[in-house]
């Protein structure tokens, strides 16, 4: 124990925080990290094929994994360097082929094609949830798979819906888990569209059929989105269709993701509201840097006030169900992952130290010259003190460590490859 630490005990105790307390708190939380921030968003199934439906990976930084191998021992590096308790989020396109279960198109993937992961995941300690992948694919008819006009198309993607969803049941049956299962469609329309009902009329028929078999191991949610690249018109799943959706459909919630909004919109706002109607708030935090761009999650103002909500809104630290979503192909993916991961841990250790209980007695008591003065305070607390000592006791590199370990390793593997 550091004597910056022991410094920092003190003066948080000063204001009510019980700094032991947090960190055992914040070891607890699981955040649900990310798999294709390791390989630009390809996956296993459609070969090299480019990122199409909506989203987009840009830079050709050197290393990319390219194989269930490959990805699983850039993740496990990467997670060495994460305190906290974590699990990993796969897409539909992440399944194994081999010889023995050889490829088979999204609609009809199985368990068996899975099941590589949930055995890695078993030997080391992860837990998973699923994605079906309704992007990157020959059938995405002009950008549009569930909302589609052609039948043919639409039952296509159904039948990968329901596969997706039958897949994440099994998987949650063998880790003994509920899995959230997150259906995100980038149907929509570049110009003006002449019939906006009928897609939607489409869409929520497609999700109906989709959830109509129970799966009681799988949390299911269907994320929206304002707009995708070349689909700026309209969006068919926006906000309000699947709140919507998820309002009228118990069991199913609308997934939140820190970059499907309008930039002026305050996401963590967003979340108080939501409390007061649903038992779960799945979520995806990202960066967005003027649209929904999956920049690296940091420590900003924009996540440390998403974590503070999360930290002090009753029942929020069991029922935000946080995921990370971001891909950068122009730096170190492993340092991507790394970082991101962190930034979100830190934002949550940042956020346990305040003393809400306090805060909100002051705002009640309307006494909010006393209020403001102690938030300021707080900002410039020994905060890093607490964090340095997190890390030490969950046994993974406090921050000035971090770059030389991601050099290493990059030296070591990644460069190493084609």
């Amino acid at each position: 124990m550091s004597q910056a630490y022991e410094l920092a005990k003190e003066a948080y105790a000063k204001i009510g925080v019980d700094t032991e307390a947090v960190m055992a708190k914040l070891a607890q939380k699981e955040i649900s990290v990310n798999c294709w921030q390791g390989d630009d968003v390809v996956g296993f199934d459609q070969g090299d094929n480019p990122l199409s439906g909506g989203i987009q990976t840009t830079g050709d930084y050197p290393g990319r994994a390219r194989t269930f191998e490959e990805l699983t021992a850039d993740f496990e590096k990467a997670m060495s360097m994460v305190p906290g308790a974590k699990r990993i989020a796969l897409h539909a396109s992440y399944a194994v082929f081999t010889d023995e279960h050889p490829w088979v198109d999204r609609d009809k993937l199985e368990y068996c094609h899975f099941e590589p992961w949930v055995n890695w995941a078993k030997e080391k300690g992860y837990k998973i949830d699923f994605n079906p992948t309704f992007f990157s694919h020959p059938k995405m008819n002009n950008e549009l798979s569930l909302s589609s006009p052609d039948e043919e198309t639409r039952q296509f993607w159904i039948n990968h819906g329901i596969a997706s969803r039958r897949i994440a049941e099994r998987i949650g049956q063998e880790l003994d888990d509920q899995v959230v299962n997150n259906v995100w469609v980038p149907d929509g329309l570049k110009d003006i569209p002449a019939d906006r009902y009928g897609m939607r009329e489409r869409l929520k028929d497609s999700l109906d059929q989709i959830f109509a078999e129970d799966c009681p191991h799988v949390i299911d949610c269907a994320e929206s989105k304002v707009f995708g690249i070349g689909l700026e018109s309209f969006t068919v799943g926006s906000n309000e269709f699947y709140m919507s959706y998820a309002g009228t459909h118990p069991g199913v919630y609308n997934l939140i993701d820190m970059g499907h909004y309008h930039p002026t919109e305050n996401v963590a706002d967003k979340l108080s509201a939501l409390l007061l109607f649903f038992d779960k708030i799945p979520m995806h935090v990202t960066r967005s840097v003027r649209w929904d761009s999956d920049h690296v999650v940091l420590f900003d103002d924009t996540i440390r006030e998403l974590a503070v909500e999360i930290a002090r809104c009753p029942g929020a630290w069991e029922k935000v169900l946080i995921g990370l979503d971001f891909f950068d192909a122009s730096i170190n993916r492993i340092g991507a992952w790394v970082t991101g991961a962190r930034a979100m841990e830190k934002s949550l250790c940042y956020a346990l130290l305040q003393p809400h209980a306090y805060l909100k007695q002051l705002q009640d008591e309307y006494r909010n010259t006393e209020k403001m003065i102690l938030i300021e305070q707080i900002k410039s607390m020994p905060f890093g003190a607490v964090w340095e000592e997190y890390c030490a006791r969950q046994g993974v590199p406090c921050d000035d460590e971090l770059f030389a370990l991601v050099e290493q390793y990059e030296k070591d593997v990644t460069s190493k490859r084609d």
